[in-house]
């Protein structure tokens, strides 16, 4: 072989083995490029970032009682903005423990709204908002401005007595308020303590006429004209259908065993209430607490496929279902109620909690009978570790309707 044609083969096999080099970094660089889109994708999406929103310093503790690992959140509404839409109205946003999170959603929709990072299902503009707020530390430099020397901020292990009292303080009176903002308060700072009692004498008269222009524009908004007598025979008054009120100093002291998750799933058949259908949305009642579905226009077949929550109490209470269609300038009308016994679906839930059975099966069943107004049997069963149960219901105190929804019980460790 001559010494040209050594070289060249050298030469050949050389640039074979620049070649594979250069594939391999190639290929290398493609999939460090992919595995950083992926992560990118990954950390972008809602519940990415609002995963990223926990790991922050001052969201990994409980806002009212600084229990770790935080994983509800609350919006509160400034009334300021009452009339445009939730996003838009929104004041403060702030990570909470279980605990707290059950004394807020007694406190009713109109002062905060109660969502799971974990259960809920996040968009953009949610988690948007909530970073634009400013997280817990933002919040409670503004909304604990102000606590007495002598008042203690509940701790992990306070009761549920000491954090219902804090957070009505907080969020309902706005007590803490820093001082520059502290007269914008919507509400009296009276009626719990003498000292705060002090500070608002001098315009109390005010600040109560305030709290009554409020309350009713914060129920026509949230609630759509429930409060008022209606004006035709199927239209039926507050007193019958809305649960006993209590005091407020008792609202939120009350120990919850849990949480359940209400997906209204649709109507059929609903009552007729304008000339020729329906605007129905449904309101969803437990204990002391209330959440509705969004209402659905011109429509006596809705599909909302809504999922809502509430916590559970520990002396469990029927859920309460109402139908209402909406009205735009009068009250809402009535389209009927049902009543739903969620005790055995909790004890399902917590017998299925020590289990170790793993695949699909039925735990037990609501009987439809006449005694009831169950369309058909109402079956409990556990799938993919989730207890649930799918229900449909006759409505009642109206001439027709049906409601069909799906509960799922949710342990608190969730």
């Amino acid at each position: 072989m001559s010494a040209q044609q050594e070289n060249i083969d050298s030469s050949n096999v050389s640039d074979l083995g620049s070649c594979l080099y250069d594939l391999l970094c190639a290929d290398i660089s493609d999939n460090w490029n992919y595995q950083q889109r992926e992560g990118q994708t990954s950390s972008s999406s809602p519940q990415g970032r609002l995963e990223s929103q926990l790991c922050q310093s001052g969201n990994r503790f409980c806002a009212d009682c600084g229990s770790p690992d935080p994983k509800w959140v609350i919006h509160v509404a400034n009334p300021k903005y009452l009339g445009k839409g939730f996003l838009e109205s929104l004041s403060l946003g702030v990570f909470i423990c279980i605990k707290c999170s059950g004394v807020h959603r007694s406190l009713g929709v109109h002062i905060s709204k109660v969502l799971s990072v974990n259960l809920d299902e996040w968009t953009d503009e949610q988690v948007d908002a909530l970073i634009r707020l400013g997280g817990n530390t933002a919040v409670n430099l503004k909304y604990e401005a102000d606590i007495p020397d002598n008042f203690r901020k509940p701790k992990p292990d306070s009761s549920i007595e000491e954090r219902s009292d804090f957070i009505r303080r907080k969020y309902e009176l706005l007590q803490f308020l820093e001082s520059d903002v502290h007269m914008s308060c919507p509400f009296p700072s009276s009626g719990l303590s003498s000292s705060s009692h002090h500070r608002s004498s001098s315009n109390s008269s005010g600040l109560s006429q305030g709290k009554k222009q409020y309350e009713k524009q914060t129920t026509g908004s949230r609630f759509n004209g429930l409060g008022h007598a209606f004006r035709n025979s199927w239209r039926r008054k507050e007193s019958e259908h809305k649960a006993p009120k209590k005091s407020n100093s008792t609202a939120g002291m009350v120990e919850f065993v849990g949480l359940i998750k209400v997906n209204v799933v649709r109507g059929t058949n609903l009552a007729i209430r304008d000339m020729m259908s329906s605007d129905p949305y449904v309101i969803l009642s437990l204990g002391h607490q209330s959440v509705k579905t969004r209402v659905i226009k011109n429509n006596l077949n809705p599909v909302w496929n809504e999922k809502l929550m509430l916590s559970i109490p520990e002396h469990i209470p029927p859920l309460k279902l109402l139908v209402y269609d909406k009205d735009t300038f009068s009250t809402d009308d009535f389209m009927g109620e049902a009543e739903i016994d969620i005790q055995p679906l909790v004890s399902a839930a917590k017998a299925s909690e020590t289990s170790t059975i793993n695949e699909s099966m039925q735990l037990g069943k609501w009987v439809a009978c006449n005694d009831n107004t169950l369309l058909r049997d109402g079956i409990i069963t556990l799938e993919d570790g989730k207890v649930k149960q799918e229900i449909a219901l006759k409505l009642q105190n109206v001439e027709r309707g049906v409601l069909e929804i799906e509960l799922e019980c949710v342990p608190l460790t969730q």
